[in-house]
């Protein structure tokens, strides 16, 4: 797991609260899908011994499933949004995926991913339509995390014998890298910010050109004193309209957001953010209800 200060920590958590709350797109689990149910995706250029230490460290049964993941795959899903140097020419991190009980939500570990965060995989596999599961992702050395998300979502279609559309998956990877990016220029914190409150206005405000993305994105990026250019305001666009695209269940929201509250203790141990947090989620629930009032309406 990796280890985060306090700070970075909460803001993590944070982030993928917001996430969960404004795009969780669900997909249909199969009657199949078998709690405890575990798979394991590895990088198909790790040698035989790094597999097997792979194997160890995950603590597995040796009759467990494995696929493997390639680096065709992971420029097939991120190849659009980071460049090639960065995904590299090695498929290496490898992942674990367990069935958890149904409303236990997601939890996310990590070892030796030095790119990619554990919110970051949070909020990519939640945005996919991946839910309760235990998740693992982890290589033999530090590694950028990249083939370990392909290999998560590619796990959870095996275990639940379903399959994510590719809009859904393209659309995850798109989010993380942006949100990523935008963190690296103006901090998590205005990062976060920006795409929480972009996200909100997607439901309420009509959208129908390029014109009107652009002005809601300065708009907001004004008032938070965000100096976005043109290559950042375009990459938005891009995503927000793709993100409006998609069908949200407000149903499966809500029921997120709750399950998260009520769990919220295990998820953090300062009592003065989880106090803050419940608030936060109590208010964002009357909100969701309240949407979902309209639509049926």
């Amino acid at each position: 797991m990796i280890f985060l200060n306090k700070r970075v920590k909460n803001t993590m958590i944070y982030s993928a609260l917001l996430s969960m709350l404004l795009f969780v797109f669900p997909i249909m689990v199969s009657a199949d899908a078998i709690e405890g149910t575990t798979v394991v995706t590895l990088g198909e250029n790790l040698t035989q011994e790094q597999q097997n230490q792979l194997l160890r460290e995950m603590g597995v049964a040796d009759d467990v499933e494995i696929i493997y993941v390639s680096n065709a795959e992971e420029h097939q899903y991120l190849g659009s949004y980071i460049d090639s140097a960065t995904i590299g020419t090695r498929a290496i991190s490898s992942a674990k995926i367990t069935l958890t009980p149904e409303g236990a939500g997601l939890n996310v570990d990590t070892n030796n991913i030095t790119r990619i965060t554990e919110a970051m995989y949070l909020n990519a596999l939640v945005t996919a339509g991946v839910q309760d599961a235990d998740v693992y992702v982890t290589a033999p050395f530090g590694v950028s995390g990249t083939a370990g998300l392909t290999g998560v979502m590619k796990a959870f279609e095996v275990a639940t014998d379903t399959t994510i559309s590719e809009e859904q998956k393209q659309v995850a990877n798109e989010e993380m890298v942006r949100t990523s990016e935008l963190g690296e220029k103006f901090g998590t914190d205005k990062a976060t910010e920006l795409m929480t409150r972009l996200k909100e206005e997607l439901g309420d405000t009509k959208l129908e050109t390029d014109e009107d993305y652009r002005n809601l994105i300065l708009r907001i990026a004004g008032e938070l004193n965000i100096n976005l250019n043109d290559d950042d305001v375009n990459a938005l666009v891009h995503l927000l309209k793709r993100l409006k695209g998609l069908n949200i269940d407000w149903n499966q929201v809500g029921n997120q957001l709750k399950n998260i509250r009520d769990n919220i203790g295990e998820i953090l141990d300062r009592e003065e953010t989880r106090n803050f947090i419940r608030q936060f989620l109590d208010f964002v629930i009357q909100i969701v209800d309240s949407i979902k009032s309209w639509f049926s309406s």
